[in-house]
């Protein structure tokens, strides 16, 4: 069946009916707007995504279940990162009238059921016919307590830079996939259903242990380097420390080039963040407690924005930051 033997107001009814309203959801789908509150004391964050079929995602590499759980993963990632709990989720598709229901079906049940797993509930959203690709955009409401939320300005001298999980995995599976080769099963995973670190996020602003903090979706140097520009500050990365995958080092030890994406690969959605030392042991604590690594890979210091790496032998040496940019040629 196609989705235009079902029409739009059809394939709403069923979401609709797929969905249950949380606390706080006085009106949800169905309303011209949502109407809904937030906890006593707390700021509104609101985060959203656009994914674009060829751009970020190809068809022929991803299945419709795994395409939803990676859009809204990619969003809850950013309330993570800003300390916060999300809550609410707005979500856009626009696809041919050919497309088979049954990957509407599953491109559903990837999105709800990751929303789901967060306790984040589906409020409204728009549906509409494309003339070529998908387009999906993907809105995630959530909150944090006044004063908690955790931006990318508060990173200070001394700190120690830190990161979740592994580095690369993801831009390793899509050179592999870029390739025409097969990539193991852990680095397509990564790339395919990245876990947004949710409760980590959440905790670092609960307890107040992260200066600053982003998430890696563009790379891992040029997001550090969004925290130093907006803090104010230098910081040196040790390329010894930067926690890889077993199949990352497998690759990487055949080709030593690929080293590389654990610093510009991006789309890892761990959250690196800057830790006052003293507060170090009690993040790492933290990790353990939720079967997560937390790993100290370098340090802040006085300075006005630049990015170093210690290689190996260490040598220091700039490092020229290529974050992921949609509108510039490298």
């Amino acid at each position: 069946m196609k989705l235009q033997d079902l029409g739009e107001f059809e394939l709403i009814d069923r979401i609709r009916r797929r969905v249950t309203n949380g606390a706080g959801v006085h009106r949800g789908i169905g309303d011209d707007a949502a109407v809904l509150s937030l906890p006593d004391g707390h700021h509104l964050l609101t985060s959203t995504d656009l994914l674009i079929e060829d751009v970020h995602f190809r068809h022929d590499w991803t299945d419709c279940e795994a395409l939803g759980h990676k859009a809204v993963a990619v969003n809850l990632s950013d309330i993570a990162a800003m300390g916060g709990s999300p809550r609410y989720l707005y979500l856009g598709l626009a696809c041919p009238g050919e497309t088979e229901l049954d990957d509407i079906n599953a491109f559903l049940k990837g999105a709800l059921d990751e929303a789901e797993h967060h306790n984040v509930v589906l409020v409204g959203g728009d549906t509409c016919r494309s003339p070529g690709p998908w387009m999906i955009s993907v809105t995630v409401e959530g909150s944090a307590p006044a004063q908690q939320a955790i931006g990318r300005d508060g990173a200070r001298p001394g700190d120690l830079i830190m990161v979740s999980g592994t580095l690369g995995d993801s831009a390793l599976a899509l050179h592999l996939l870029t390739a025409g080769k097969k990539p193991e099963e852990a680095l397509l995973t990564r790339h395919h259903r990245p876990t947004a670190q949710v409760e980590l996020g959440r905790l670092l602003g609960e307890y107040r242990l992260a200066n600053a903090m982003i998430d890696i979706s563009d790379g891992l140097a040029g997001d550090l380097e969004h925290i130093l520009q907006a803090s104010q500050v230098d910081g040196l990365i040790e390329e010894d420390k930067l926690p890889l995958s077993p199949a990352f080092r497998r690759h990487a030890d055949r080709d030593a080039e690929l080293r590389e994406l654990a610093l510009y690969g991006g789309e890892d959605y761990e959250l690196l963040f800057t830790v006052a030392p003293e507060k170090a042991s009690e993040v790492v604590a933290l990790g353990v407690e939720l079967e997560l690594s937390t790993t100290s890979i370098g340090v802040i210091h006085k300075g006005s924005g630049a990015l170093s790496l210690q290689d190996r032998a260490g040598a220091v040496r700039p490092i020229l930051v290529r974050g992921y940019d949609h509108f510039c040629r490298f």
